[in-house]
């Protein structure tokens, strides 16, 4: 199948009139013309489809308020179809295991492993490519035991590690931290200081919650998963972690705290609804920030999927390579921090995992091919052929 007279986002270029044919899910060619007789793509563009390591969403489909669960198959058919829609063609699902939350969701071990369980078992009837991204929180009981168990289980395709004790990390400065907690919970200032000491107090010595870290690391290395370390917060911390085996941080709260990580040959994620906006909803390091230092390498989800397009229209018009090197956020670089070597470039001879995108007067996703096969259309009739139905 050919897909003509396009705009194509390639690796190092963009070419303006260009074809591309897709034999057997793979891309097979790319020429630099409109090829008679292929499906007509006059005035839109393809891009590789978007690859999210961390995407926070299946827990809000399971659980859209406090206390209301819906059926996991449904949550996870919404999902499905809502990340086809946004241009994803791989997706981490990211679950937590942690006691902290202050919206009330479940993240009980049953709970986040019985999504995992659904999500996996869903995975031959989806639309998209999904993994599993487990988080782990050091206040979380029995998560070595629980953890261990998922990996023998080849349940989790990523780990990352998390230590959300006030006073470090994303909840850093303390004061702002109380003032969240008070309007969350629409509690006095002084309720919400008590609630945040209490925390501090229960989480133990940091010695302690770092040898809790150094433990998950080890057990998430020796099953040869990738690591990645979560709101890092100093220098000193960038070298533990690195110590512990991670090659990605998520979220670095400041800008040196990015640059240690760069430094260190880490990859820098960072989130895409960050990158839209310019600035982090919890104050820490703006995306647009870290991009322009050259200490951006990838844009995740985060709690916003439709913020992926925006976010990388955004960052093209001062990336240095332009729309490449800002569709490459989304695609080839998280492809290649997390190992998948099959996928994330228009490239001969990796997945036809393609976006369709119309970037005129109101940019969006028209169409979404997952190894050649349609996953999702609005817009684009010329693309008829049946996808697959998450069930």
């Amino acid at each position: 199948m050919w897909l003509s007279n396009f705009t194509i986002v390639c690796p190092d270029e963009v070419i303006t009139t260009a074809s591309l044919r897709i034999e057997d899910g793979i891309i097979a060619e790319i020429v630099a013309q409109a090829v008679p007789g292929g499906l007509d793509g006059t005035g839109l563009v393809l891009c590789p489809g978007f690859i999210d390591m961390h995407g926070d969403m299946v827990e809000l489909e399971v659980e859209p308020r406090p206390g209301v669960l819906f059926p996991k198959s449904h949550a996870i058919a919404h999902l499905d179809a809502r990340l086809a829609a946004c241009g994803f063609t791989t997706a981490f699902a990211a679950l937590s295991f942690c006691t902290n939350s202050y919206r009330g969701e479940q993240r009980s071990r049953e709970h986040s492993e019985a999504i995992i369980r659904g999500l996996v078992a869903a995975k031959p009837h989806c639309r998209i490519d999904h993994r599993v991204h487990a988080r782990f929180d050091v206040d979380f009981p029995d998560a070595e035991e629980v953890l261990a168990a998922l990996l023998a289980g080849g349940l989790i395709d990523l780990v990352s590690l998390m230590d959300h004790t006030p006073g470090q990390g994303q909840y850093r400065d303390l004061e702002r931290h109380i003032a969240k907690i008070a309007r969350q919970r629409n509690i006095t200032p002084e309720a919400a200081q008590r609630f945040v000491l209490d925390r501090v107090e229960s989480a133990g010595p940091e010695a302690g919650r770092l040898a809790l870290l150094e433990r998950f690391a080890a057990i998430t290395r020796a099953a040869g998963i990738k690591l990645a370390s979560h709101d890092d917060d100093t220098p000193h911390k960038v070298a533990m972690m690195v110590a512990f085996g991670a090659t990605i941080s998520e979220f670095p709260i400041t800008i040196d705290v990015a640059r240690a990580a760069v430094e260190s040959g880490m990859s820098v994620a960072m989130g895409a609804p960050n990158a839209m906006r310019g600035q982090s909803y919890s104050g820490n390091l703006s995306a647009k920030e870290a991009h322009a230092a050259g200490l951006l390498h990838i844009l995740a989800a985060d709690y916003h999927p439709g913020s992926m397009l925006p976010a990388i229209l955004t960052l093209a018009e001062n990336d240095p390579a332009g729309l490449c090197g800002a569709v490459r956020l989304a695609s080839t670089n998280p492809a290649a921090a997390l190992g998948l070597k099959d996928r994330g470039a228009l490239a001969p001879g990796l997945r036809a995992d393609i976006a369709i995108l119309d970037l005129r007067t109101m940019p969006r996703v028209v169409a979404t091919l997952v190894e050649g096969r349609l996953a999702f259309s609005a817009g684009f009739a010329a693309l008829a052929q049946p996808g697959h139905a998450c069930a």
